[in-house]
């Protein structure tokens, strides 16, 4: 019965045939998925939502209502906070930071990148060096219930996920050739990404990347994450008002503070009105470094929104989104949308949210394209606070 059976077995394009003892080289057809170790913490850190001394937007002191926001007083915790971020290390160790180039500067708050191809796999060492429990939690790809990020993980405690970039969680015909998902900690969602808690990961679609891993068709990537950071649901709150506040038991939270308005009419903004930071990456009123281009370049946005409904508008240049020409993404909470620009109209140009309260409160900075002559104009300087 075995004259017409044969047993095959294929390891690294080589068959071998059990009746007749013959092994013959073959062409493979499969294409290498490679596992990406990533060594994350969870770190605490001073984080300044406004590190300048200026609004590098408008190019001038702060004002009445910016200051609400960024001093520090008797009935204002200011511009810097205790936060918990994620952080790369090298190794297992968790000793040294890995360092990133300055193409990364703008990501702020932003976790690190993490990136693969189509159908690779994505290990995630991580330890939360925090004080809370807290998690790793993907958008998109594919994962069992161990590595869904749900259940937090104790202080000072060590655990591995794995997520696998499936098909599904690729670009389809259609699409940029990457695209972006969110991770963020899910052990007590509210407060976890009111602490901080925010990443982005890369999907390349499969033989479309450099040697870098960046994808072949786009010159320039940037990460823009429009995020509500309210600091009165963060874990750090009473930790950040009896540092900063003189005397905490005289502070009154309800206590009303005002600026004026356009027309010159008073607004009041309570204490926990001035905890509520809306920002781009973690920065607010200008302070967002690192979104520089050259004239011509083609540009690829991972824009997403977190907290509340944003909307992203560049001023000055378009993107395509779904096919068509705009200026304005629509961002829900944790909503993604990867965009490209070619990034044709030099010049130094507004990039902000458009729901009006929240441009109030800081959300824009500028973004700059060099034009293709050399140019005296200088990108703001990157500000590290996290060691990207």
């Amino acid at each position: 019965m075995f004259r017409r059976l044969a047993i095959l077995g294929m390891t690294a394009g080589w068959l071998f045939s059990v009746t007749t003892g013959q092994t013959v080289a073959v062409a493979s057809t499969a294409q290498t998925n490679t596992t990406r170790t990533y060594y994350i913490a969870a770190d605490e850190v001073d984080w300044n939502y406004a590190p300048a001394e200026m609004d590098h937007m408008t190019g001038k002191p702060y004002d009445q209502r910016a200051r609400i926001f960024v001093e520090n007083d008797a009935g204002h915790i200011g511009r810097i906070f205790k936060k918990a971020v994620y952080r790369e290390y090298t190794d297992a160790s968790f000793t040294v930071l890995k360092t990133h180039g300055p193409e990364w500067a703008h990501l702020g708050i932003v976790g690190p990148v993490l990136r693969g191809e189509a159908g690779d796999t994505l290990k995630i060492v991580f330890k939360n060096n925090a004080h809370f429990p807290f998690s790793m939690h993907p958008h998109g790809v594919l994962y069992d219930q161990a590595s869904d990020g749900v259940t937090g993980i104790p202080p000072g405690e060590t655990f591995t996920y794995t997520w696998i970039l499936d098909p599904r969680a690729a670009p389809k015909a259609g699409e940029p050739s990457s695209k972006l998902w969110l991770y963020h900690s899910h052990a007590n969602e509210r407060r976890d990404l009111a602490s901080g808690l925010v990443g982005a990961i890369i999907v390349n679609a499969k033989g479309a990347v450099k040697a870098d891993g960046t994808p072949k068709d786009v010159d320039r990537e940037f990460v823009a994450i429009f995020y509500t950071s309210d600091e009165n649901q963060s874990w750090y709150l009473t930790e950040n008002i009896s540092k900063y506040i003189s005397d905490p038991k005289s502070l009154e939270k309800n206590t009303q503070f005002a600026f004026r308005d356009i027309e010159g009419e008073r607004v009041n903004m309570s204490f926990a009105g001035s905890n509520l930071r809306e920002t781009i990456n973690g920065y607010i009123f200008g302070n967002a470094p690192g979104f520089t281009m050259k004239q011509g370049e083609r540009v690829r946005w991972y824009t997403a929104g977190m907290g509340i409904f944003h909307t992203a508008h560049w001023h000055a240049n378009t993107v395509m989104l779904g096919g068509t020409a705009t200026d304005v993404v629509p961002l829900l909470p944790a909503e993604m949308h990867t965009v490209d620009m070619v990034a044709d109209n030099p010049g130094m140009w507004m990039f902000h949210c458009h729901v009006e309260a929240h441009l109030a409160s800081g959300m824009y900075t500028h973004y700059m394209v060099e034009p293709k002559e050399t140019s005296n104009q200088k990108p703001t300087e990157a500000v590290n606070q996290k060691g990207h």
